[in-house]
């Protein structure tokens, strides 16, 4: 009976360090389910981008367009080679530099008008959900 009493369990824990715990998430996420990650604030985002994004590239294509058309027909006013093509191209590249605020604004606007009831919806989840 003595020996039993003696007897003792040792046990002993080491948690992992802060950039250990770091490293084993990382690792974990590569193997998780991308649908599974789709959580409603990633599918939030990325909604809100796309409306953004979309109007802000088409917006500036557009207007890189115009500002390279003006500067084509100014370079030929500049150099003395032709005045006339010089001046109408210059004159045409306006027109574009012109238009891409406007085309921005109305791409914004039919973005929000076909993601926004989805957009609010899923932020009134979110909210919801943290209350």
């Amino acid at each position: 009976m003595k020996n039993e009493k003696d007897k003792k369990l040792i046990y002993s824990y080491s948690a992992p360090t802060e950039d250990e715990r770091r490293e084993v998430e990382s690792i974990r996420k590569m193997y998780l389910d991308p649908e599974k990650e789709n959580d409603k604030l990633t599918r939030l985002r990325k909604l809100n981008a796309r409306v953004k994004n979309t109007a802000m590239c088409v917006s500036l294509s557009v207007g890189i367009a115009g500002v390279l058309l003006f500067g084509g027909g100014m370079s030929l006013t500049l150099r003395q080679v032709n005045y006339v093509w010089g001046i109408i191209l210059s004159l045409i590249g306006i027109v574009p530099i012109a238009i891409a605020y406007p085309v921005y604004n109305a791409l914004l606007k039919r973005g929000k008008k076909k993601y926004g009831e989805e957009i609010l919806r899923l932020s009134g989840e979110i909210l919801n959900e943290k209350k």
